[in-house]
């Protein structure tokens, strides 16, 4: 299994300043992109019931925010970070939000996103591409049609029927 997001990625997507990202891939290798790698599990074990997980590339937006939202937590408390610091707490309440945003999600009866369904199951989630419309009339036989309706209404009426 690989991650939504590259080293790369997530120093762009992430809250936390790319140079402390790059202090902790200094000081442990490795550590950031196994994070990743497990949020992306994560994710996609959540989510597998109802969507396509895990995701093709390109992938989600929503997904790789998420991810960079959960991993973005682990790698501020791996750093070391002040438990007082207001910045952390709204950090780490946007963490809070993407979980309940994932699970959102996964609620097939409630859900609100727009992700990729499980070609088993297309119930219950946002489907693109299909037509809104179906007819198998021409675009002049629905005359013909209405001009049929009408006779059979007067012929059950008694009328002359035309």
């Amino acid at each position: 299994m690989s991650s939504y997001l590259t080293l790369a990625e997530f120093r762009a997507l992430s809250l936390m300043p790319g140079g402390d990202i790059d202090a902790l891939e200094l000081v442990a290798a490795g550590w950031i992109l196994g994070q990743l790698t497990a949020g992306s599990a994560a994710i996609d074990a959540r989510l597998s019931k109802r969507y396509e997980a895990p995701f093709a590339a390109p992938y989600p937006v929503a997904v790789t925010d998420w991810l960079a939202r959960l991993v973005t937590v682990r790698a501020y408390l791996k750093r070391g970070v002040d438990a007082n610091d207001s910045q952390f707490a709204e950090i780490k309440a946007d963490e809070v939000a993407a979980r309940a945003e994932i699970k959102e999600a996964a609620d097939a009866k409630d859900g609100l996103y727009e992700l990729p369904l499980r070609s088993d199951t297309t119930s219950g989630g946002a489907v693109r591409g299909l037509p809104l419309v179906y007819t198998e009339a021409g675009p002049y036989s629905w005359m013909d049609v209405q001009v049929d309706a009408a006779r059979d209404e007067d012929s059950n009426r008694g009328g002359t029927g035309g």
